[in-house]
C-alpha cells in the first residue's frame, strides 16, 4: 500500500526492527487503543508506550536464555500482549507460532508438540490443563506464561518436572537484563513465523515464513493502495490468521496506523460505530452476515422503504460499473443516475455506511470469495469494498483490487514482484519474495509444493482476464459424480447461502450420482417458514420433517438455476445445530472441514446414497445425461 514514508522499507531487514522504527519515528501518536472491562472505556496507547511495553517484555523473555530459532507457541486473544510477544520473540531471533484463541485443545497440543515449542503462552490457566488433559507428550516445553488470569498467582509443573506454569506479573519481574542489552543478530532470511494452515482436509502443516517473505509482501501492499498515520483499523480476525497477521497487523505498523481491537466478535456491530475506522480487514462471512441483517431489517419495512432500497442499489451499481468501466452499465442514462444518487445517498446509503461507522476508506475482504449479490448490494451502495486473494503461503497477498480499478468478479491485479501464471489443470501457480520457505518438518510435502521450475502449487484453479485473477475453485475440491459431470462445491455453496434464509451450506457428491446438500438455517428464516408450514418451530424434530425439507429443497434448486442441471441439488438434509470451530466442523478461517463434516454426517450421507434398485440406479443416470 503507498505511503508518505516514502522507501524506508527497502533498508529494514527484520520485522523487529521496523517495530523499533515505528517507535522512534512517531513515538507519541497513537499505536493501539482496546477496551478495558474494568473502566468500561477505551484506551489508547501511543508506539512509544507499547516500545516501552515491549522491551519489559523481551527483557524477562532474554532471560529464559532460548537459544535463537526456538519457537514461542501464541495462544492468545488479538491484543497488547500478542504484540509484545510477539516482538519480543522477533528481537531475539525467536519464533512465534500463532494459534487461534478458540480452537480445541486437541489441535493446540498437537502444534505445541509439532512445532517442538519451548514456551506457551495462554490466556488462563484452564486452557492450559485442557491441553495438558489432551496427554501429548511435548518434552521441549520448558515455560507455560498465563497473563490474564487474576487467581493464578504462583506456579506448578503438571507434566514435567522440568516445565514450569507461571503469571505475567512473576514473569516479567524476573526479567533482569537492562533496556539496552544487545540482541542477537537476526538476518531476513530467519523464521518470523511458523503459521499452521487451516487443515480443511487434514492435519494442519506449519508454515514456514521469513522476515524477508513478510517485509516484501508488506512493500508490494503500501506500493499498491495508500495507507497512512491517521488511518484507524478495527482488528478482529485472529492473528493466527496471516492475513490479519501480515495486513492489519505488520502494515499499521510499517504505516504508523492506529489498530484498535474488538472487544468481541459479538460486539463487531456496535464497535464498528464507536470506533469508526477507516479501514476494515475481514472475511466474507462478516460482509455476508450484514447483508442478511440488512434483508430482514428490508423485509419488516414498508413497500417504500424496499422500493427506495432497490433503486439505490440498482442506481449505485450501475455507477460503479460506469466508474471502473464494467461491461455491465446498461440502463437508465448516466445524466438521470447523476440526479437520482444524491437523494438515494442520503436516504439510503449513507444509513447502511453508518453501520460500519460511516468513514470507511477501504473495506478489504480476503480469505474465500464473496457472493456477488453482497458485492453488488454493498458496492452500490458506495462501500469501498475489494477483494483480494492470498494463502498462507505467500504470506499472504497474491494479487487485490483497489478503489480505483475494482472489478468485483476477480480477486484483482497481482502485487508488484509476484509473478503468476496458469499451469496444468488450470492451477494458479505464484513466484516471488513473499513465497515461503516452506512447511516445518515436511521436506517431502515442501517438494511437492513446488513445480520443478521453482512455482509454488496454490492448489486453486484460476483465469486471467485482462490482467486480473478470477478463481474458480480448489482442484482438490471439484466435485466429479460418478456420471463425469464436475462441480464446484464453493460456487454452489456461495449462491445457497446468498439467499438469507441458508447459514451456512454444505454440498457433496464426489464419485456418487447426483449433488446433495447438508444446510443450516438462520433462525428467523427458520421460524418464519415453520409458521408458513404450520410446523412447531421450537421442535428439535423440526428439521427432520419431510415436510420442511421438500420447502428447503425448493429454496435451494431455485437459488441453483444459474448452475447446469446436474449440479443442482436433489437431496437436502437439514443440521440441527452451526457448524464451528468448537465442534471442529470449521478452521479458524471460517472455512468448511470437509472431511470433518463428511465423518460428522457420514450416517445420512450413507442413507442418502444407499443402494438403489436398478431401475432407480438407471434413472439417475438418465436425469443427469439428459440434463
Amino acid at each position: 500500500m503507498k505511503s508518505a514514508e516514502g522507501t524506508y522499507l527497502e533498508n529494514i531487514a527484520t520485522l523487529a526492527d521496523l517495530f523499533d522504527w515505528r517507535v522512534r519515528q512517531t513515538p507519541e501518536n497513537e499505536a493501539y487503543r482496546h477496551f478495558n472491562p474494568e473502566t468500561g472505556h477505551w484506551r489508547s496507547h501511543s508506539w512509544g508506550q507499547i516500545g516501552e511495553r515491549v522491551r519489559t517484555w523481551r527483557s524477562a523473555l532474554a532471560a529464559l536464555c532460548f537459544p535463537v530459532g526456538a519457537r514461542i507457541a501464541v495462544l492468545l486473544p488479538n491484543g497488547i500482549d500478542a504484540v509484545c510477544i510477539d516482538q519480543a520473540s522477533l528481537a531475539l531471533g525467536l519464533v512465534p507460532v500463532p494459534m487461534h484463541a478458540l480452537d480445541n485443545p486437541a489441535s493446540i497440543a498437537y502444534i505445541v508438540k509439532d512445532c517442538d515449542a519451548a514456551m506457551l503462552v495462554v490466556s488462563t490457566r484452564a486452557q492450559w490443563e485442557a491441553i495438558a488433559a489432551v496427554g501429548e507428550t511435548m518434552p521441549l516445553l520448558k515455560l507455560v506464561l498465563v497473563t490474564e488470569d487474576g487467581n493464578f498467582a504462583g506456579h506448578h509443573s503438571p507434566l514435567h518436572s522440568q516445565g514450569l506454569v507461571i503469571a505475567l506479573p512473576a514473569w516479567l519481574a524476573g526479567g533482569s537484563l537492562p533496556s539496552n542489552a544487545s540482541r542477537p543478530a537476526v538476518t531476513g532470511e530467519a523464521l518470523a513465523a511458523i503459521v499452521y494452515t487451516s487443515g480443511t482436509t487434514g492435519r494442519p502443516k506449519g508454515v514456514m515464513l521469513t522476515h524477508d517473505n513478510v517485509l516484501s509482501n508488506i512493500r508490494a501492499m503500501m506500493a499498491r493502495v495508500t495507507v497512512s498515520a491517521s488511518d484507524v483499523f478495527l482488528s478482529f480476525l485472529p492473528l493466527s490468521h496471516t492475513f490479519e497477521r501480515t495486513v492489519g497487523y505488520y502494515l499499521p505498523v510499517a504505516a504508523g496506523s492506529c489498530v484498535a481491537y474488538v472487544r468481541s466478535i459479538a460486539q463487531i456491530p456496535q464497535d464498528l460505530k464507536i470506533v469508526r475506522p477507516t479501514v476494515l480487514v475481514s472475511v466474507p462471512r462478516i460482509y455476508e452476515r450484514s447483508h442478511v441483517k440488512l434483508l430482514e431489517t428490508l423485509a419488516g419495512s414498508s413497500r417504500m422503504a424496499q422500493g427506495l432500497f432497490a433503486l439505490a442499489q440498482t442506481v449505485g451499481w450501475r455507477r460503479f460499473c460506469r466508474s471502473q468501466h464494467l461491461p455491465s452499465a446498461g440502463g437508465s442514462p448516466r445524466w438521470l443516475d447523476a440526479l437520482l444518487f444524491p437523494v438515494l445517498r442520503r436516504l439510503v446509503a449513507r444509513k447502511v455506511l453508518a453501520q460500519f461507522g460511516g468513514r470507511l476508506r477501504i473495506a478489504v475482504c480476503g480469505g474465500a470469495p464473496l457472493p456477488q449479490a453482497v458485492a453488488e448490494c454493498f458496492l452500490g451502495l458506495g462501500l469501498p469494498l475489494v477483494q483480494g486473494y492470498g494463502m498462507t503461503e505467500t504470506s499472504p497477498v497474491v494479487a487485490c483490487n483497489t478503489p480505483t480499478d475494482n472489478w468485483p468478479a476477480t480477486v484483482g491485479r497481482p502485487l508488484a514482484g509476484v509473478a503468476v501464471r496458469i499451469g496444468d489443470n488450470q492451477e494458479l501457480q505464484v513466484r516471488g519474495g513473499s513465497v515461503m520457505a516452506g512447511y516445518w518438518k515436511r521436506p517431502e510435502e515442501s517438494a511437492k509444493a513446488m513445480t520443478a521450475d521453482g512455482w509454488l502449487r496454490t492448489g486453486d484453479q484460476a483465469a486471467m482476464e485482462g490482467g486480473r485473477i478470477r478463481i474458480i475453485g480448489r482442484i482438490k475440491e471439484i466435485i466429479v459424480t460418478s456420471t463425469g459431470e464436475k462441480v464446484s462445491p464453493a460456487d454452489l455453496e456461495l449462491a445457497i447461502t446468498a439467499d438469507p434464509l441458508f447459514e451456512q451450506a454444505f454440498v457433496l457428491g464426489d464419485n456418487r450420482p447426483f449433488i446433495a446438500a447438508f444446510v443450516v438455517l438462520n433462525q428467523a428464516g427458520l421460524a418464519a417458514l415453520s409458521h408458513q408450514l404450520q410446523l412447531d418451530a421450537s421442535a428439535s424434530a423440526t428439521v427432520d420433517s419431510p415436510l420442511l425439507r421438500d420447502a428447503v429443497l425448493r429454496r435451494v434448486q431455485q437459488v441453483s438455476m444459474r448452475f447446469p442441471a446436474y449440479a443442482v441439488p436433489r437431496v437436502v438434509r437439514i443440521a440441527a445445530q452451526p457448524w464451528s470451530l468448537q465442534n471442529g466442523l470449521m478452521t479458524p478461517t471460517l472455512k468448511l472441514k470437509r472431511n470433518a463434516l463428511l465423518a460428522h454426517f457420514h450416517a445420512d450421507i450413507d442413507n442418502i446414497y444407499a443402494p438403489r434398485t436398478p431401475i432407480q440406479a438407471l434413472d439417475d443416470v438418465v436425469d443427469t445425461i439428459v440434463s
